[in-house]
């Protein structure tokens, strides 16, 4: 994927005068206020728009970004100047009222796969960058118009960068390592479109969509994958919520027992420093009970690392695939109960597993118990 002047997405940034992320009070955030006649009339449309789904951080494309050095002690800032018709400075001042120097949580896209996805670089976020309006004629004042219109482009200073190579130890949405990875076979393209904002939002380090046995060629000719800047913004979305800045590391596999047998499949998943794990239903003839995500073992002597393979609603081919998961690769097969669920809801039930699953090993070895194989 290219990621040359993308409309990247933004969010209801969490302003200075305000604590940490929106919360839903009409007392406490203004965001919600500018919005509750909306949810009063239709709550349902409310909580469905960009303004209560999107709470976070204001994030750009590294090619929206530029320096300058205009101030007078000639250090060099990072500036970031929105036109006035761009969505993101009509929601500054439509929805956020932003006047000049208020503080917003912003970001540079970074991560990405080679050529797929994002910049090389891992990506940038500060909790202090402060805005100020840039009027146009006729508007002479540098402050939102009464009708809630901006009175001009908007720049956005970008104070105190950091990003996870430089700041290692401090704890962020945007810095915290991220240790689960996600093979997911493609399910169709409406429901694709609304698990990629759930995926990056929990956090994924790689995100492999693939074929199957189950899955249609067809769903490989969606709309997503012509204009692959769309899957890009899906991906973004759910950043913005989150407030990270590191793009999933994206590929697209069309042979799913090539990848699996090949070097690159292992180069990406060691076998001796990632947990696979398989979700798929017990089969009439195994004897023994799947695990559940706890129950996972993790290779020892390093971070704990898992990747999570999903299958089409229809679940992994058996025996074939199935067999090629548990026998050649060392998959385990874990279960989220007896219900079926849809895709999305299995996706984001077993991410969430998978974070806390690594999350309790860490602590395990720290704590000299660990029992991992």
């Amino acid at each position: 994927m290219h990621n040359s002047s993308l409309p990247f997405l933004f969010v209801t940034a969490a302003l200075g005068r305000f604590s940490g992320v929106a919360s839903l009070s009409p007392g406490r955030n203004s965001a919600f206020r500018s919005v509750a006649p909306t949810l009063r009339g239709n709550p349902r449309r409310a909580f469905h728009g960009t303004t209560l789904c999107r709470l976070n951080r204001f994030l750009f494309g590294p090619t929206e970004v530029a320096t300058t050095t205009e101030d007078t002690d000639a250090e060099e800032r990072v500036v970031v100047v929105l036109p006035k018709d761009d969505y993101r400075t009509v929601h500054a001042a439509k929805t956020l009222g932003l006047k000049n120097g208020d503080l917003v949580r912003a970001g540079i896209v970074g991560g990405g796969s080679t050529g797929d996805a994002g910049s090389d670089g891992p990506g940038q976020w500060t909790d202090e960058a402060t805005v100020e309006w840039i009027p146009e004629p006729p508007v002479k004042k540098a402050e939102v118009l009464k009708n809630g219109n901006p009175p001009g482009s908007l720049a956005i200073t970008l104070n105190n960068l950091r990003s996870i190579d430089e700041d290692p130890g401090r704890s962020s949405a945007a810095s915290d390592p991220i240790r689960v990875s996600l093979l997911l076979a493609l399910p169709r393209p409406l429901q694709i479109g609304r698990i990629l904002p759930m995926i990056s939002q929990i956090g994924v380090d790689h995100l492999v969509l693939t074929s199957a046995a189950k899955v249609p060629k067809d769903y490989f000719g969606s709309h997503l994958f012509r204009k692959p800047e769309v899957l890009q913004e899906k991906l973004i979305e759910g950043l913005c919520q989150a407030g990270d800045v590191r793009l999933p590391k994206l590929r697209v596999v069309r042979n799913l027992s090539g990848f699996l047998r090949s070097d690159e499949f292992e180069e990406l998943f060691p076998r001796d420093s990632c947990a696979r794990v398989l979700a798929h239903p017990k089969r009439h003839d195994d004897p023994e009970e799947p695990l559940r995500m706890g129950e996972v073992r993790f290779p020892s002597g390093s971070p704990p690392r898992i990747l999570v393979a999903v299958g089409p609603e229809g679940g992994w081919e058996e025996p074939g695939e199935l067999d090629l998961f548990r026998n050649e690769c060392g998959f385990q097969q874990i279960t989220l109960g007896s219900r079926t669920l849809r895709s999305d809801v299995a996706v984001a039930g077993l991410l969430s597993l998978a974070h806390e699953a690594c999350h309790a090993n860490e602590h395990r070895d720290k704590d000299g118990g660990s029992d991992s194989a």
